[in-house]
C-alpha cells in the first residue's frame, strides 16, 4: 500500500486533516485520554510502548505520547508521518515516526505493549484476506498480554441505513472558515462504498477553494470484525461505544493470547 490510492489519499489529505476537527488540539488531548484510560483498564500502568500503525498526522499518537507513553508511529502516507513527527516535535514530546503497511510492519515481533489502529483506518482494506494479514502481523509485534485498540466507524447503524453523505463539519484556521463533508456511492455488494471528501476553505474575498480527495473503505459489522480478531492470535475481545469509552468512535479492544 505504500505507493497505493490509500497512501496518495492521505498524502493528499495531510495538510488539511486539522481542519476535519473543530479544535485539532483539543481533540488530540481528548482522544490521548480516552485511550490513556482503556490501556489501564485492560493493561494496567505498566504500558509503556504503543505503535499507532495507522498514525496519519498523530491525532491518537501524539495525544498519548502527551500522555507520557513512548510512542511509533508508522503509516502508508509518508507526508502524514513527517507531520506527526512534525507535531510531535512542535508539543515537545517524543516520537518516532516510520512509513509502512500495517499488513507488514516494519517492528520485530513482540515489542510493543499496545497496537493502536484507530479513526476507521482497518477499514481500507478491501478483502478479508487483508484484514486478516494485517490483524495478524499487529499480533506479532505486541507481546504476550498487550493490548489492540481498533476502532471504526458505527457499521451496523450504517449498514441499516446506506447514506449518501455525511453532515458537514466547520472549523477555522487562518481568520478562515472551513467546511468538510463526504459523499458515498455503495458498491452493489451493500458493503463497500467509494468515498469523495471535500474540503472548502474561505478564501476572503477570492471566495472558496475546494479540494476533493477519494478513496474506498469496507463496512466492517462489529461481529465480523470480532471474529477476524479472535482468529488471528487474540482473546477478550470486547466492544466499546463513545458513551462509555469517551472515544469518538466505536472501539474493539483485545488481548493477545500467550
Amino acid at each position: 500500500m505504500a505507493d497505493s490510492p490509500v497512501a496518495r489519499f492521505y498524502d493528499q489529505l495531510a495538510p488539511d486533516y486539522h481542519l476535519l476537527y473543530a479544535d485539532w488540539d483539543a481533540s488530540v488531548a481528548r482522544q490521548g485520554a480516552a485511550l490513556d484510560r482503556v490501556i489501564r483498564e485492560r493493561f494496567g500502568a505498566g504500558a509503556g510502548a504503543v505503535l499507532d500503525c495507522a498514525c496519519g498526522i498523530g491525532t491518537q499518537a501524539v495525544g498519548l505520547a502527551m500522555r507520557g507513553y513512548d510512542v511509533v508511529g508508522s503509516d502508508v502516507s509518508g507526508v502524514a508521518v513527517g507531520r506527526a513527527v512534525a507535531e510531535a516535535a512542535d508539543r515537545g514530546v517524543r516520537f518516532r515516526g516510520a512509513v509502512g503497511d500495517m499488513r507488514q510492519l516494519p517492528f520485530r515481533g513482540g515489542q510493543f505493549d499496545v497496537v493502536v489502529c484507530a479513526d476507521n483506518a482497518l477499514p481500507h482494506l478491501l478483502t478479508e484476506a487483508d484484514v486478516r494479514a494485517a490483524l495478524v502481523d499487529m499480533r506479532r509485534v505486541l507481546r504476550d498480554g498487550g493490548v489492540l485498540l481498533v476502532s471504526t466507524r458505527p457499521y451496523d447503524e450504517i449498514l441499516a441505513e446506506l447514506p449518501a453523505a455525511t453532515q458537514p463539519s466547520v472549523s477555522r484556521s487562518g481568520g478562515g472558515r472551513a467546511v468538510g463533508f463526504q459523499l458515498w456511492d455503495w458498491h452493489a455488494d451493500g458493503e463497500r462504498y467509494d468515498l469523495e471528501h471535500f474540503v472548502l476553505q474561505e478564501q476572503g474575498e477570492e471566495g472558496w477553494a475546494v479540494r476533493v480527495r477519494r478513496a474506498t473503505y469496507w463496512a466492517l459489522r462489529q461481529r465480523q470484525l470480532a471474529a477476524f480478531v479472535a482468529d488471528s492470535g487474540f482473546s477478550e475481545v470486547t466492544w466499546g461505544e463513545p458513551a462509555a469509552t469517551g472515544f469518538f468512535q466505536s472501539l474493539l479492544v483485545a488481548t493477545a493470547q500467550a
